[in-house]
């Protein structure tokens, strides 16, 4: 039995039941891909993925225990390449972090230019995603770690800790209506054609059920995953936005106005979602106490090794 074996057979797991698309996502041949999975079956004395000929069409009783099994030790051996390469050199090797738009764009400069200074010998990498792809990216082990506000609570093979908690603005152009409304109310919002996130991004589930409390139902004739998108249509005069705070500079935004909108919608809370389990580089735990000051590596290494779950909140 190989490492290189279980990559294959966890891989097409991966990707529906695709050897095509594992075989790519593996820079390896679609064959040699059956191939392995087949001598490890072979090897276990039982058959892993049920197949219709040369497709994989589902898998056994049988297999869905491997494949649990297979998770874990290419887990464990991740981990313990991580762990080798700390003890040798703490201060190079690589970090990819899964987050959203906003956190890349508006939360996160600082803390790499930061990060950087610190560790030059690291490569970093962000990768960039909806909240549901920010969380398979760690699971998956292709994210050492994931930034999001909505979803991550939804893997509960992840563990989250809490960030920073934030709220809205309400971006118009000069000389809006709602400019000289004190204070600004949902209903008078509801009024104008709303632009705000696309639902699965940055809070929108608050900004919804804030409207639907009240039994508003707004006009929302534009969605998006950036919050710059968002602005450039409220300049042209399309609606009113609904951002993040964080998203509006006044000194960038010099075009737009920023009425302030914490007092209509619930709080959200950004979090760090690890895989259970996993083992962080120390300049991993620098890079989450850099972002998050509270997040020290005593509190983070307790919620990954199950010490605390994810009771910790702010």
């Amino acid at each position: 039995m190989k490492l290189q074996q279980l990559r294959f057979l966890c891989e097409v797991a991966r990707q529906g039941l695709n050897m095509s698309l594992a075989a790519q996502r593996l820079h390896t041949s679609q064959p040699g891909v059956s191939k392995a999975i087949r001598q490890l079956e072979t090897e276990l004395g039982v058959q892993i993925y049920v197949r219709n000929g040369k497709r994989v069409t589902g898998v056994t009783g049988p297999g869905r225990t491997v494949l649990e099994i297979a998770e874990r030790i290419l887990r464990e051996a991740a981990n313990l390449k991580r762990a080798g390469d700390d003890f040798v050199n703490q201060s190079s090797g690589a970090l990819t972090i899964a987050t959203t738009h906003t956190q890349a764009r508006y939360a996160l400069p600082k803390v790499v230019k930061r990060f950087r200074a610190r560790y030059p010998k690291v490569a970093l990498a962000i990768h960039q995603g909806n909240p549901t792809q920010v969380s398979e990216q760690v699971l998956n082990g292709e994210a050492e770690f994931g930034i999001a506000t909505e979803a991550l609570a939804n893997y509960p093979e992840l563990v989250t800790l809490p960030c920073y908690q934030w709220n809205r603005v309400v971006v118009v152009p000069p000389r809006h209506p709602l400019l000289r409304l004190r204070p600004l109310t949902l209903e008078a919002i509801a009024q104008h054609p709303v632009i705000t996130y696309d639902f699965a991004f940055t809070g929108r589930s608050q900004t919804d059920k804030a409207f639907a409390q009240r039994g508003l139902a707004p006009n929302i004739v534009l969605t998006a995953i950036d919050a710059d998108v968002i602005k450039s249509y409220v300049e042209l005069g399309m609606g009113v936005g609904i951002v993040a705070r964080m998203a509006f500079d006044a000194r960038r935004d010099r075009t737009l106005r920023a009425i302030d909108a914490s007092h209509l919608f619930e709080t959200s809370t950004t979090r760090l979602a690890i895989r259970a389990g996993s083992w962080l580089r120390g300049y991993a735990y620098d890079f989450i106490e850099m972002f998050a000051p509270q997040l020290v590596r005593k509190t983070v290494e307790a919620t990954v090794t199950g010490a605390r779950g994810s009771a910790y909140e702010l």
